[in-house]
This record gives C-alpha cells, structure tokens and sequence, in this order.
C-alpha cells in the first residue's frame, strides 16, 4: 500500500476512533520514541497556562467541526490554524479536530497545553507522536506559511521532539502582547472584506514563502 493509500486510509478512520484519541491522544500500540506515559499534575500546562476544569466549546469556521478551547485570544488563534488547514490541506471531518482534554494522561510534555485548552491536534491518528514526514511537500509549505504568519505565537508539534505533526499549540504565555497583537489582526481579518485570513491566503506565493522560509531559519 503506497504512503498516500495509507495516509488517506488512517483519514477515513477518524471519525469512528477520534473520540478514543481524547482520552490520551495517542492510538493505542502506537510505536514512539516518547518516555513511557505519565499524569501531568502540575496547575499549569507546560505553556504556563492554567489547566481548565472544562472549556468552550467552538465551531471551526467553514466546518461543521467543534473543539473545546480555553476562551480569548488563544481561541481565535488556535480556531485560525484549523480553518487554514480545512481551506488549504483538506477539509476536516468528524473526529479530526481534538482539544481540551480532563484527563491527565500524556504521552509527552507539551500534551499537558490540552489541559488548558491551548493546543489542538488535527488528525492525530494520521499524525501520531514520534511519527515524522507525514506531510506531502505542498502541506508542509502550508503549515510554514501558517507559523510565519502568527509570528511565533503558535508553536508547531513537527519542530519538537518527540515530533507531533498534529499538534499546534500556543507557544507565549497568557497576556503575551504579540499573542494579543496576532489575535487582533486575525479579527481584523474577519471582520474585512474577505480578503485575507483563512480561505484567501496563497502560501505558495513567492513573497510568502520567502518570509515563511526566513522565519523557519530564525526559529530553529
């Protein structure tokens, strides 16, 4: 079975076990390179957000996805990257879009940011913790792109170690003014003509990608 058959195959199987995946964002058997599984039992996720007894709940613009976010600014800026990625690399399914979680159990540290509603993973079973290269050239440029626009405020799981293609997260702590600065221009962008924002972007285009290239090399 060719890589695309498989990537396109574990898509399909989402929705019938992403709500296994809540409890511990993680398939069972999966084969990491992570430490064995621990109980976060700090009050603040790894970002220096405070965990959350429960979280909002939102729907993914151009979706009929929902995902439960800590509120505010790390909501509008988490709610960006997941209707990028519905617009640019394919569109979202039940199950797909995973964020806060109750339960304590974590595979790796910066899964503790779900416990405060400021992280998501999309497809998290195509994209599990310690797998690398899942992403086809052209979703990678997409996900560059997305980075270089939030100005570091989002933090991709590919760029840690162990590596999670699946997990965004928010990278500043809470009342950052660049987090609040990002999640300005994002309403502002709602809020507009229709002109930017998710669902008209061109990351491919040259500018773009010059700026999204120099951002990956100063944030190595």
């Amino acid at each position: 079975m060719g890589d695309l058959t498989r990537r396109r195959f574990a898509g399909a199987t989402i929705g019938v076990a992403g709500a296994a995946a809540l409890g511990s964002l993680l398939p069972a058997g999966a084969a990491v390179a992570a430490a064995e599984a621990g109980s976060w039992t700090k009050d603040t996720s790894g970002n220096g957000w405070p965990l959350l007894k429960e979280a909002e709940s939102f729907t993914v613009e151009g979706s009929d996805q929902e995902v439960r976010l800590a509120g505010g600014d790390a909501a509008v800026v988490l709610l960006h990257v997941a209707r990028r990625f519905h617009y640019e690399i394919d569109r979202l399914r039940d199950g797909d879009v995973h964020g806060w979680v109750g339960e304590r159990r974590i595979e790796a540290e910066y899964e503790s940011n779900h416990l405060s509603g400021t992280a998501i993973a999309i497809r998290p079973l195509s994209y599990p913790l310690g797998a690398k290269n899942g992403l086809y050239p052209n979703e990678l440029i997409v996900v560059r792109d997305i980075l270089a626009e939030l100005d570091g405020v989002v933090v991709w799981g590919g760029d840690l170690t162990p590596a999670k293609e699946s997990h965004f997260e928010i990278g500043v702590k809470p009342g950052h003014p660049r987090l609040k600065g990002v999640a300005r221009k994002i309403v502002g962008w709602q809020q507009g003509p229709g002109d930017q924002g998710a669902g008209a972007t061109d990351a491919f285009d040259p500018e773009r990608r010059g700026k999204a290239r120099s951002f990956a090399r100063r944030s190595a």
